[in-house]
This record gives structure tokens, sequence and C-alpha cells, in this order.
């Protein structure tokens, strides 16, 4: 909770924290450039001895840098399946009330609480902002009904019952139970379910706001419950059946009924956010590429990280219906609940280990207190819930290994194609000698390259141009990239360069994102970049020393994105030009004039932007005979390159590899979505090159 440099919860942000300190990224896209960015928070402290050893064992050994990814990679799975249990378990529990309340409760129960489950998934699209005024209201009433429902029983059945809150009572309980206490362990980890998925959301909360909340109603409401049911048990032992020893049983009979419909809502609100957690740790590993390409659908424009996934939505539905339908056990479910709870936390200790070392940069000796003191209970809970394997336990380790296993086949073929751009890569001296036409035709318009290399010209473009020879006047090769921090700031996310003689018309884009951002879309995006490369060809002449070869790929400067103001509407273009042309920051852009075409009678609307370069005798020549081609380029027209990859393992590829590239990650690739879905590619300016990567 302290870590305030994590700006969001979860696994898989400890592991970009562990990778900015350290270059353990099975990814080589790393730059210089990224380290300067303002999130990147790279502290100034001196290393220590044991934390700069630590970090040399880690950079030098590849096997570590994966097993710190498979690790990232457990949690992460237990998440998910956290995602798929937790709501199962909160509404079969709460809807478990009826046994109480009906005669065939045997044939409420289950036909009621997937149908509440059916409900809860369908109803995500629409946003958590659009029912959130009703979550506090709903846990508020929760908390204060467990709790006044346990001190009532506090009162009239066992006041003495305050005393198990000394740990004497623990040890003894321990000490004469032995084994079988051991093996009661697991089943208490229900009591602390949900603090993972309070984690994962850290983004979405301050942490102020979760830490009073916590101390001051949560924790006292739940120790107020657990001593009410305490005392109720400690005076009621002639249970007529096994499914009365719960909750219900010690509520009043005349309360049962209200109590159970506050039950039901609170279980939706836990099951909510658990959700919500699962589609944000799932959102941060799609943009680390440790996940297959899912549509991200940002329910709100105000409330930053509410975020819907349809694919995972359906699959989490479907997974909570099959543990329903198919345990029909609290005792079960819990068990699974536990495991994939408990498994969270051991890992989450054990990066938080290392993040201690190689962070914040404290003695050796404070992470080995710190995984000794923690992660020794943790270990023990671990224990208690894995030897319940047959009782449940099997599901969310079925569960991880399932996604563990896309997550990682994933990746590998990610990085595979990576390696083979980076070693298929054109190289700027056969270019250079192409000279200024590139020894194609070159035709109006701007074509942006999509590919995933931040230095270098991809294979891609050559492929193109031999089947084609014919290109843009004006070519940019865009790299969208993800870089390991939670959001990049708008005056930081465009890196431009130039590609060859500023003849050539070949600019590098980079454009960097955090796993907390969200694109923009196409639209958007090509105005924001074409005005970032005019930003960059009006500074470069200014900041460019006369020694200083501009022909070096590799030489990148950072461009802000450009600010809605500086985009000015036609009905108010003459009135705001003198401000437009006095603005510092966008000289380039005199205005822009809308021009809004109907082209049907259902009054659809295209905007079409047009750049006017002022009039000012101060700028160079040709620094406004290249910005007028740009301003050309854009009006004719702009085209989408992507790449469609079909990747095969090499000849003389062991069998595993076949299986992994040639049969999993070809199955993944097939149905996950295209990269011009991933990227709001519009089809009509869509033009993708066929490319078969031999790994």
């Amino acid at each position: 909770m302290t870590m305030e440099k994590i700006h969001a919860g979860g696994t898989f942000a400890l592991y970009s924290l562990l990778c900015r300190h350290a270059k353990i990224s099975l990814l080589p896209n790393c730059q210089m450039a990224d380290e300067e960015l303002s999130t990147y928070n790279i502290d100034d402290f001196p290393q220590t001895k044991a934390g700069s050893r630590v970090k040399t064992v880690l950079e030098k050994c590849r096997f570590f840098h994966t097993m710190l990814l498979i690790v990232a990679l457990i949690g992460t799975c237990m998440v998910i399946g956290d995602g798929v249990l937790t709501p199962a378990i909160s509404v079969f529990s709460a809807v478990s009330g009826l046994e109480l309340s009906m005669s065939h409760h045997e044939y409420a129960v289950v036909p009621i609480a997937c149908l509440i489950l059916v409900g809860l998934f369908a109803l995500q699209h629409y946003g958590t902002h659009r029912v959130g005024f009703m979550f506090a209201p709903i846990v508020l009433t929760w908390l204060l009904c467990i709790s006044a429902i346990g001190l009532y029983n506090i009162i009239f059945w066992n006041p003495h019952v305050y005393r198990a809150l000394s740990p004497y009572y623990m040890y003894n309980f321990l000490k004469k139970t032995q084994r079988g206490g051991w093996m009661s362990l697991g089943g208490i980890l229900l009591c602390i379910t949900g603090s993972e998925a309070m984690f994962a959301d850290l983004g979405h909360y301050s942490q102020l706001s979760i830490k009073i909340a916590f101390t001051s109603l949560v924790y006292p409401a739940l120790i107020l419950a657990y001593m009410g049911q305490a005392a109720y048990i400690s005076t009621h032992h002639d249970f007529t059946g096994a499914y009365q020893i719960g909750f219900y049983v010690s509520v009043p009979e005349h309360l049962r009924w209200p109590v159970l419909a506050i039950a039901i809502l609170a279980s939706v609100v836990g099951s909510q956010a658990v959700i919500t957690g699962t589609f944000s740790i799932i959102k941060q590993s799609l943009a680390l590429g440790c996940f297959p390409r899912v549509k991200v659908v940002h329910t709100s424009d105000k409330i930053y990280g509410q975020i819907y996934i349809p694919e995972i939505n359906w699959i989490l539905m479907s997974l909570c219906l099959a543990v329903t339908i198919g345990f029909r056990d609290t005792k079960h479910m819990g068990n699974a609940s536990g495991l994939a709870v408990i498994t969270v936390m051991l890992v989450t200790t054990c990066l938080m280990s290392l993040v201690i070392i190689l962070c914040w940069h404290k003695n050796a000796l404070l992470a080995f207190l710190f995984i000794l003191c923690f992660g020794s209970i943790e270990a023990l809970y671990f224990s208690a819930s894995l030897i319940k394997f047959r009782e449940g336990a099997w599901v969310p380790l079925v569960l991880a290994f399932i996604f563990m296993f896309v997550m990682y086949v994933w990746h590998y073929g990610t990085i595979k194609k990576y390696e083979f751009d980076l070693q298929n890569k054109v190289s700027l001296k056969w270019l250079l000698g192409l000279g200024p036409s590139l020894g194609i035709v070159r035709v109006p318009g701007i074509g942006l390259i999509h590919t995933e290399l931040v230095t270098g010209v991809p294979a891609i473009f050559t492929h193109f141009v031999t089947n084609l020879p014919a290109f843009h006047q004006v070519l940019v090769f865009v790299c969208i990239k993800s870089v390991p921090v939670p959001y990049v700031r708008p005056e930081e996310r465009y890196l431009i360069g130039r590609i060859g003689p500023k003849e050539y018309r070949l600019y590098r884009c980079i454009v960097r994102y955090g796993y907390r951002d969200a694109h923009i879309d196409d639209h958007e995006f090509e105005n924001q970049l074409v005005f970032s490369i005019g930003e960059f060809i009006r500074s470069e002449r200014q900041n460019l020393s006369p020694n200083v070869d501009s022909s070096q790929d590799g030489r990148m400067t950072v461009i802000g994105t450009p600010r809605r103001e500086d985009m000015i509407s036609d009905e108010t273009d003459e009135c705001m030009q003198s401000a437009s042309a006095s603005n510092p920051r966008s000289p380039i852009i005199q205005s822009i004039h809308d021009i809004i075409e109907v082209n049907s009678p259902k009054l659809v609307r295209r905007k079409k932007v047009r750049f006017l370069l002022p009039n000012s005798p101060e700028m160079d020549r040709t620094v406004r005979d290249e910005l007028q081609e740009l301003s050309d380029a854009k009006e004719a027209g702009t085209a989408f390159i992507i790449g469609h990859s079909y990747v095969k393992a090499k000849r003389g590829s062991s069998f595993l590899r076949k299986f992994v590239i040639n049969v999993a990650y070809e199955f993944l690739r097939k149905n996950c979505r295209g990269p011009s879905a991933a990227l709001n590619i519009p089809h009509i300016s869509l033009l993708e090159v066929g490319m078969v990567y031999q790994v």
C-alpha cells in the first residue's frame, strides 16, 4: 500500500517496476529515452552492495528473466482464476440462505445463483459508473448489518468470546489439534478473500481512502461478525444438518429475509470489484505483450480504469456457471478460492522482496526478514490449501495452468517475431543507395507503416516494394510501444526522428503508452501524428547543430501530444487566427477547417482536417517546403500498412518448438483480434502485407 510509485496494483505492476530498475525484460525494445520519462521514477539513491550483486546476477542470467516472468504470470493467472471463483462462491453462499427459509431449497439455490451470475456479467458492458452510486450504500448497509448481528450474538449468547482475540488461544488450538488444526487453516482464507482484488484495484482508488475505510469500518465489522458467529456456535452444538453451520443460522429468524436480500446485493458488489480487477490485470498483461489481443472498451470518459473486455467477460461467465453447477457446495468452492488467494499473496511477497532490494535500495537483511515473516505464514496457509487438492483446490491450478500456457505461448511468439524483425531489418546503407525516390514511384499521400522495431527499416517495407514498386511521397514508420510505466504524459507521448536525408521524406514515430493508458482512435491519432511530425520539422531546424548529421537513424526528438485548443474549428477561424499564430507550441497550424460532408440521408458525417501554414517570413524556405509537402500529402490521404504475419518454426526445430509455434501460437493468432482491430484502423485505409516468419 505504501508503494506510491506503482500507481496501480497487481503482480504485473510489481513486475514492470522491477523491469524499470533492472534489465530483465525478455522483449529487447528498451530505449534510453524511455528512462527519461517523468513516470519512469528511477531514484538516484546509491545501490547497496547486495542490491548491486542481485541486479548483476538477474541481468546476466536469462534463466532468471524467464523465471521472474513465470512467477508474475502465475500470480496474474491466479487473479484471473479468482475472478472466476469469487463471483461463484459469493453469489452462491448468499443465495444459500434460502436453505433455512424454503422447504425445497435444493431445487432453487443453483438456478437462482446462476440467474444472478448471468445478469451480473450481462450488465458489465454498461460500466460500473452507471450503477456505482449504489455500491457504497449497499456495502455500508451490509457492514453495519453484519456488525449489528455479531454484536447481538456476542451479548446474547457468549459475552466472553472477546477472549478469542488473544493469540494464546490460536497457539493453544494448533497445539492441541496439530495436523487437524493445520488442515483447517485452508478454510480460514475465506476471511481475507478480496484483499488481492483490492491490491489489483489500487489504480482505481486512492491509498488513503482504502486505509481509512479498512481500518475504521471494514475490519471492525468483520471482527464483530466472526465473533458473533463464534459466540452462537459456542452454545449451539446440535446442528440437524451440515448446511446449517454458516452465517444465516446465527441470524435471528425474523431478520433472515432482509439480511438475505442485503447479502445478495453485497455479493454482487464484491463480485464486481473482483471482475474489475481481473479486467485491469489482463489489460496490464496485454500492454506488456503477455496476452493475446482482445478488445478493451473504456466504459467511462471521465473515470479512468473502468474498462470492459467482452471476450474475457463471457469466458469468466461461462467458467463461473460451470463452477457453480459443478460443485453446488460452498466448501469445495471455498477450498478453490482459498488456494487462488494465498497463491497471489505468496507471489506478491516474493516480488516485493526484490522490490525492497532493487527499487527501494534497502538492506538485504530487511528483504530477508520480510519474506521470512510474511512468506512463512503464507507458505503455511498455502500448504494447508494445497492438501485439499481433491476437495476443490484443483480448480484454480487447472485454470492457472491453462491461462499461463496461453500467456506464455503468446509472449514467446511475440519475442520470436521481434527477434526475426530485428535480424532481418534493412540497413540504412542499402536505403541510402536507392536515392531520394527509393527506386520506386512516389505517389501523393502519407503511408503509415506499422512496425515493432524502434530502429531500422522493417523487412515488410522491402517485401511490399518488391511486389508493388510504388509508395507514398511521405513515409512514416510507426511503432506503437508499451513501456513498463503506468502512464505516459501527453507531452512525452511521441518520439519523432528522421530516416535518411530530408529529401527522402522518411520519418520514424514511436508512440509510447503505459499499461494504464487508453489508446486514441484512428482519426485523432492520424491528426496528432501529422501535427507531431510538423512540430519535429520546425524544431529540428532550430535545435540541430551544423555539425550534426540529421540523416542518422536513431536521433529522436520528444514531441508532445497536441492540445485540443490548438485545433480551431471553421467557425472560430478568423477570430482565433492571431492567437494561434502567437502560440509557441503550434506555430504550424493557423487554422483547421472542418469540412462536414453529408454522405447519406442518415446524416453520416466525416471530418476532414486541413493544415494551413502561417505566412511567417522568419521561417526557413526548406522548412516551409517540407511542411507544405507534408500538408499536401495529408490532403491526398493516409494509408495504414501493417504486416499480416504467419509464424512458422524453422526446419530442424525441436518437436516442442514446432508445437508451440506452429500449433499453439498459430491457433491463438487466428482466434484473437487482428492488429488492425487492436489499433482501430479503418478498413478503407488499410493495406495488409503478408509475410512468413521463420523463427
